[in-house]
C-alpha cells in the first residue's frame, strides 16, 4: 500500500497556536529556521529513498527559492499551503481565491513545477467553508488534502468521509481526508502532528496498519518542519495550552520518523490522489 507522506512547510512563528501572540506584521523579524530543519527532512527522505509532498507557504516560497528548487530537484512535489497560512474560514470566497492564487504563481515560478494540490492551513476546510472545494476546482487544483474528519477543538468536520471523495459535483478535484483511526466506534486523530509526537510510536503504528489492512486505504500523514527543531525560540506570553502543544517531546520527533519512513511505504500524495481518483466516486452525499 502506496500511503502518501506530506510536509506542511511553514516556520515556528506562522502556526495557528501563536497567532495572537506574534502578529504577522512581526514575521520578518523573527529567528527563521525552515531552512535547515527542511534540509534535515531532505537527507532523512534521502536516506529512506522516498518522495514526498511539501505543501508550502508562498510566503515562505518567495523568501526562499533555494530552498524550493532544492525540494523539488531531489524529486518531491511542491504543493500550496495557502499565502500566509490564514485559516480558510476566516476568508471569504474571493479572498480564498486570490489568496491560492497567489501562493501558486510563486510557487510555480519559484520551482517550475506545476502545481496541483491544496492543503488548507489547520485542515480548515469544514462544514463553515461549503465554497473552498468550488473555487480548488475552478482553479484547476487536482486534489485537497484539507479535511480532518474528526472533532477537535482547534479544528475538524465531524461528518466528512474518512476516506477520498468528491466534494463538488461535476468536477475531477478529490479531496483526501487525513488520517484517522476507528477505535470503539469513535474516529480518532492518526496522520501526524502533535498525535505523532505526544503518543508512543507503537499507536501511531497500529493505526496506520489498521487504514492500510482493514480499510485497504492509503494513509495520509503529515509534520512540519518546526516539529524537528527543539531548540527553536520558545515565546513566554504564548498561552500555556498552546506551548505545551507545540513543544512537547520535539527532541523525539527525528527519531521516530526515521522508524516510520522505514516500516511503510511512502510516496507523493499526487501519487496516491492518482490510485484514488481511480476508484473513487464518493461524493458528499454519501
Amino acid at each position: 500500500m502506496l500511503n502518501g507522506m506530506s510536509v506542511d512547510v511553514e516556520d515556528w512563528f506562522q502556526v495557528g497556536a501563536f497567532e495572537t501572540v506574534i502578529d504577522r506584521a512581526d514575521w520578518d523579524a523573527m529567528t527563521c529556521r525552515v531552512e535547515r530543519n527542511c534540509a534535515e527532512i531532505l537527507a532523512l527522505f534521502d536516506v529512506a529513498g522516498i518522495r514526498a509532498t511539501f505543501f508550502t507557504l508562498g510566503w515562505i516560497a518567495e523568501r526562499y527559492p533555494a530552498m524550493m528548487r532544492s525540494i523539488a530537484d531531489a524529486g518531491h512535489e511542491i504543493a500550496s499551503h495557502g499565502w500566509d497560512h490564514a485559516r480558510v474560514f476566516t476568508l471569504g470566497r474571493e479572498a480564498f481565491a486570490a489568496d491560492i492564487a497567489r501562493a501558486r504563481k510563486v510557487l510555480e515560478d519559484t520551482t517550475g513545477q506545476a502545481v496541483t494540490g491544496y492543503r488548507a492551513p489547520s485542515f480548515s476546510i469544514d462544514a463553515r467553508t461549503p465554497w473552498a472545494h468550488e473555487v480548488l476546482a475552478e482553479q484547476g487544483y487536482a486534489y485537497s488534502s484539507s479535511v480532518a474528519p474528526i472533532v477537535h477543538d482547534h479544528y475538524g468536520w465531524r461528518e466528512a468521509p474518512r476516506f477520498a471523495f468528491r466534494p463538488v459535483a461535476g468536477s475531477g478535484l478529490l479531496e483526501i481526508p487525513v488520517t484517522t483511526a476507528e477505535v470503539a466506534g469513535r474516529r480518532m486523530a492518526a496522520g501526524g502532528g502533535g498525535f505523532f509526537r505526544l503518543f508512543p510510536y507503537a499507536v501511531s503504528r497500529w493505526a496506520i496498519r489498521q487504514v492500510n489492512l482493514r480499510d485497504h486505504r492509503p494513509a495520509i500523514f503529515y509534520f512540519h518542519p518546526w516539529e524537528i527543531d527543539p531548540g527553536q525560540p520558545r515565546p513566554e506570553t504564548a498561552p500555556l495550552r498552546s506551548r505545551l502543544r507545540h513543544y512537547t517531546n520535539l527532541d523525539v520527533m527525528a527519531g521516530k520518523l526515521a522508524r516510520l519512513v522505514r516500516d511503510f511505504r511512502w510516496g507523493r500524495m499526487d501519487e496516491v490522489a492518482s490510485h484514488e481518483a481511480a476508484r473513487t466516486s464518493v461524493s458528499m452525499a454519501a
